[in-house]
């Protein structure tokens, strides 16, 4: 086989449809348009969201909220996701993210004390619940705040 015998599968190409080209192409004179008005123009039509000059809605419902750009974002994890781990193991954001138990690293990782923890690990977070800290230092681990 040589580059100039490749073509493509039979019917997975279609060839682009020629607009005003002729009354015989099916498609001429006004190509689809129309006679007249905005949108048979050249660059015609409106933007999105225009309601033909009525007051659009965005326009209509109320602004809500505040959203603090500031704001940290945590990646949160619970005591009982923790609980696979080996005895004496280190747990910090990177581990947690090879073995995919969280997707996304954010701002830093949140240990929350859901669940019970049965072994000995230190916790490496830049958060921890009060419950969360209670509970691994009860289980003879550390939580060491990054």
């Amino acid at each position: 086989m040589k580059l100039h015998e490749l073509s493509p599968a039979a019917g997975s190409v279609k060839a682009n449809f020629r607009k005003g080209r002729g009354a015989g192409s099916g498609n001429g004179k006004t190509a689809g348009k129309g006679h007249k008005g905005q949108n048979a123009r050249s660059g015609g039509g409106v933007r999105p969201g225009f309601e033909g000059g009525q007051l659009p809605i965005y326009r209509k419902l109320p602004k809500r909220g505040f959203t603090n750009h500031f704001a940290k974002n945590y990646a949160i994890i619970n005591l009982d996701k923790l609980d696979k781990f080996e005895s004496g193991a280190t747990v910090d954001i990177n581990t947690l993210l090879e073995n995919g138990t969280i997707k996304n690293a954010f701002d830093g990782l949140k240990v929350l004390g859901k669940g019970e923890l049965t072994k000995a690990l230190t916790v490496k977070a830049a958060v921890f619940s009060a419950s969360a800290k209670e509970k691994i230092e009860a289980a003879g681990g550390k939580a060491e705040v990054v």
